[in-house]
């Protein structure tokens, strides 16, 4: 898929400017500004062009057209889903880092109270063993 857009060097049109495949990477995946480019708005249009061709022909079968249009957003929904999936491993990952750091807190909070629990003499000797 992504061979054959290099290939015939697709663009995505984009109310900034054309884009290439690569630079889908880079955008949101939406957006609340206004004219800003983002991956949902390009999926959805290039959607509306499949479903509401009006360039149909009942004599060729096969429109390159059509085909353009279907690799363009083949490749919109591939990144989608794609960047869908990083979000959510990336969410997760974080949710996984806050709770090793409260986890880590509490052990250190615990450690705090086992230690000021300790006699002057225990504490000493520690203090002792470290130097």
């Amino acid at each position: 898929m992504f061979e054959k857009a290099s290939r015939l060097k697709v663009r995505f049109e984009t109310p900034k400017g054309n884009l290439q495949v690569e630079d889908l990477w880079d955008l949101p995946l939406t957006s609340k500004i206004q004219g800003r480019p983002n991956l949902d708005d390009i999926a959805r249009g290039l959607h509306k062009q499949l479903k509401n061709d009006d360039d149909v022909s009942f004599v060729e079968k096969d429109r390159k057209s059509d085909e353009l249009i279907q690799l363009k957003f083949d490749i919109a929904k591939h990144i989608i889903e794609k960047r869908l999936v990083e979000n959510e491993m990336a969410a997760q990952a974080k949710d996984r880092a806050e709770q090793k750091q409260l986890l880590l807190s509490i052990i250190a909070q615990k450690e705090g109270e086992q230690l000021s629990s300790m006699s002057i003499e225990d504490l000493r000797k520690k203090i002792a063993e470290l130097t």
